[in-house]
């Protein structure tokens, strides 16, 4: 990936902030853009807020809540951390107050760690190692993903990475709907929920922010924001930021660059058209998940080898055991990656009565994760898988390798993939009088992602990569010249969608809703597997799913205080790339998809200092996609949790006891069970291994604490502020059959500022902000990186059932950030 990107980035955050003002307007004086009465505003929509479940309510709806909406904002309602919520099913919202207060690189999964329902964890405070979340018991490859109302999940494996997206300083609000999506999502993978996220608006004032932040483990921030202000109708920004930190535990640093732009082009009252940017570049190396007896021999605080074994001196079996070793040097274990997202949202209102809202959208993105294999070296013209005619281990010569005498190196294992994605969504509002709203349109895609493993060489004297991006410096074979590769497959994945809402309010205590979508998915490709050695082998796919999926929501307003809400919804997910490979490449065809029915029964209530909310639900979840394993030919195979039966109560509540002073506190229990036992592949009976059958009837899914805890006491009075944050966690199964458990675990953090008075006309709004996390240095596994069916540690419990290791991700100690910022007009 070349550095040339990131100055395309930055001259297309540019040219949004400049170009488009330029080609709009000859104007240039400021307008005041903004509506005054608000009947003439637009309705709600992804460019101006994530919480979009309103934007099909009817005139009435919206006059039945302006009550509450205006009362809600004079509201404590949690320091930001609950928002007034009008849907006929479970909603939560973390408004700009919270996200203000947050630590200063924090990516949405940290944000969104206090609300019901969700379980969120991350390996770094930071924000610049991704992060870990599930929601209700559905993971995170289960839940849909957009920012400003485009999809940002992989569109092969569901995974989303929260580096990759945005700075604290640019996000306005995010939402959760914790188990059924609106219908208009553009979600092809949301089995369990939809979480999504809106940039601010550019500010009609121009001028520059800036911020500044260090830490320990020498983090450093540093975030530079330019606001052009009205140049006639358009207003837009463009930022910057680069952030560094070394790793709190073992070797390396963290690296992260970005660059997130918006403009606003706001033709009349009714009609506007934004257009954003999200790219980040980063060049981090890799946190360690551990299993409980690593983290028994090794402590708390290791991660991968810090020191490399030069090999040029070693022969035969001491070699190979020092060039294994050398496989989990720590500098081998990357995580390269570059990606931009660029979209739009159009709103026209092309009649009295119809509103368009259209949102294209590109997403791009290159990178991987590293790791260490291990060569032999041969002076054979054959091309045989991991050999090769390179003197591996730096001794001055290629020496043939056998099975008595081995012969090579370690080798920089480098798993890429490369995705281009662009899409469409476009729906429209119609208004039936007061009473009635009708909402349809469509979303289309088609992406194409490749992926492959390579090997690239290693510094013998080092241990670093040649080219960490693997482009360069890479394994090859002696004839033809081709790049050795465990695998390379290309998928194409076609979506199609069509949906309608409607919505109607007979009176001003009823609202029904009712709706259906039609999803039709189309993935074709190929692949193969050691492409161009002597043992290739190739398959090629062309699968297709579809479903009707229906929703249905009532909510009765008792009076302007109190509202009650039952809603259900069918979601369905289609099976990952990676499912319809390995179904080809073993020859059968089981991807069935994921599917639920998710059920929200709730209350919320609005009053003058306390706001609270409860929910009970309960999902019926189908064929959850798993990867067995074959033991006769060691090969990976697709399998399904035929069935789950979740179910669980979400509450949460916020005090205003004083002028100043604010109590938050959240609730989730949950149940997420397994129904029915796991194929877990083929038993070898004659040599007695294999996964086979596993009675994981009635266990608990792994990763998922039945209960968690969140308490807030917060104090504002607009000059400082500060707040103490506390978080209980339950324990933890590491594997689905319930053999290994880790602790549960409570956390408190910390956070404190300081607004100063503007210190002239053109430095204004100073302020420094200081954020402790984990306060009392409290050491835990924090969430499970990798379940096995069965754990290591059930040996001699099961008799005859193939068992793995459950590896888990480690709760950072105590950490400080120091911010100051300042903004100059």
């Amino acid at each position: 990936m070349k550095r040339t990107h990131l100055s395309a980035a930055i001259a297309v955050a540019c040219y949004m902030s400049m170009g488009i003002a330029v080609a709009q307007t000859a104007n240039d004086q400021p307008q005041n853009t903004q509506s005054s009465t608000p009947a003439s505003q637009q309705r709600v929509n992804p460019s101006s807020t994530s919480n979009t479940t309103t934007s099909n309510d009817t005139r009435r709806d919206v006059q039945q809540m302006s009550t509450v909406t205006v009362q809600g904002q004079s509201l404590s309602l949690g320091g930001g951390l609950m928002s007034v919520q009008t849907a006929p099913k479970a909603v939560s919202t973390i408004t700009r107050e919270a996200i203000e207060k947050a630590s200063p690189g924090a990516n949405f999964t940290q944000m969104i760690g206090s609300i019901p329902g969700v379980n969120a964890a991350t390996d770094d405070v930071t924000g610049l190692a991704n992060g870990h979340y599930s929601m209700r018991g559905y993971d995170s490859s289960d839940i849909g993903m957009t920012v400003n109302g485009a999809p940002i999940t992989d569109t092969g494996s569901y995974s989303v990475y929260a580096t990759e997206y945005g700075d604290s300083e640019n996000m306005g609000d995010i939402t959760v709907l914790q188990g059924i999506p609106d219908i208009d999502m553009p979600d092809s993978g949301a089995s369990g929920g939809h979480i999504g996220w809106a940039t601010i608006d550019p500010p009609h004032q121009g001028g520059v922010d800036f911020t500044q932040s260090i830490g320990n483990d020498d983090y450093r921030r540093t975030f530079v924001r330019l606001n052009t202000g009205d140049l006639g109708p358009v207003r837009s920004w463009v930022s910057f930021s680069n952030n560094t930190a070394d790793m709190w535990r073992g070797a390396g640093d963290l690296r992260v660059a970005k660059v997130d732009g918006k403009s606003v082009w706001t033709i009349d009252d009714n009609n506007s058209i934004s257009a954003s940017l999200q790219y980040s570049r980063q060049s981090n190396l890799e946190y360690d998940s551990l299993s409980k007896a690593q983290a028994l021999q090794y402590g708390y605080f290791y991660n991968y080898n810090t020191e490399w074994i030069p090999l040029n001196n070693l022969k035969g079996a001491a070699l190979k055991s020092a060039a294994t070793t050398d496989e989990n040097f720590y500098a081998l274990h990357t995580n390269p990656y570059s990606s931009y997202m660029y979209s739009m949202d159009g709103e026209f209102k092309v009649s009295d009565t119809i509103h368009l809202s259209v949102i294209p959208y590109y997403w791009w993105g290159d990178g991987g994760g590293g790791g260490g294999g291990l060569a032999q070296e041969s002076d054979s013209p054959i091309n045989k898988y991991l050999y090769a005619n390179i003197d591996l281990n730096g001794n001055g010569s290629v020496t043939n390798s056998t099975k008595a005498n081995f012969s090579g190196g370690t080798v920089y294992s480098y798993s890429s993939a490369l995705t281009y994605r662009p899409g469409v969504l476009a729906k429209f509002n119609e208004d039936f009088g007061m009473d009635n709203s009708l909402e349809y349109g469509f979303w289309y895609e088609r992406s194409r992602k490749s992926q492959a493993e390579s090997y690239g060489l290693v510094d013998p004297e080092t241990g670093i990569p040649g080219d960490v991006w693997g482009n360069n410096s890479l394994l090859t074979y002696p004839t033809g010249g081709a790049v050795q590769k465990f695998y390379d497959e290309y998928t194409t994945t076609e979506l199609k969608k069509g949906f309608v809402t409607d919505n109607w309010t007979p009176n001003d205590y009823w609202t029904f809703v009712g709706g259906v979508s039609y999803l039709y998915a189309t993935r074709t490709g190929f692949s193969y597997d050691y492409p161009g050695s002597t043992t290739q082998t190739f398959a090629n796919f062309n699968n297709n799913w579809h479903k009707f999926l229906p929703m249905a929501g009532i909510k009765f307003q008792l009076d302007e205080h109190n509202q009650f809400y039952i809603g259900s919804g069918k979601t369905f997910r289609v099976p990952s790339n990676t499912a319809a490979i390995l179904d080809a490449l073993a020859g059968v065809n089981n991807g069935a998809p994921e599917m639920s029915w998710n059920t929200d029964l709730g209350w919320r209530y609005y009053g003058d200092a306390i706001s609270a909310s409860a929910d009970l639900y309960h999902s019926n979840y189908f064929n959850k996609q798993e990867v067995g394993y074959n033991p006769v030919n060691n090969a990976e195979i697709y399998t399904t949790i035929p069935h789950m039966d979740m179910q669980g109560f979400n509450g949460e509540i916020s005090w205003k006891f004083a002028q100043n002073f604010t109590v938050y506190s959240s609730y989730t229990y949950t149940q997420a069970k397994i129904r029915g036992d796991l194929d877990g592949g083929p038993y070898d009976s004659n040599n007695g291994n294999g996964p086979g059958i596993y009675p994981t009837d009635g266990k608990t899914m792994p990763d998922t604490p039945r209960n968690i805890g969140n308490l807030s006491l917060s104090y504002d009075n607009s000059r400082y502020w500060a707040s103490l944050n506390a978080r209980a966690t339950s324990s933890l199964y590491g594997d689905y059959m319930n053999t290994e458990t880790v602790g549960g675990f409570t956390t408190f953090n910390f956070s404190a500022g300081y607004r100063f008075d503007d210190w002239s006309s053109f430095l204004t709004k100073p302020y420094l902000k200081l954020n402790v996390g984990n306060l009392l240095d409290h050491h835990a596994f924090s969430y499970v990186s990798s379940a096995p069916v069965l754990s290591s540690s059930a040996v001699g419990k099961e008799l005859n059932l193939y068992n793995s290791t459950a590896y888990y991700g480690l709760l950072q100690p105590r950490s400080y950030m120091l911010t100051f910022g300042v903004s100059f007009r």
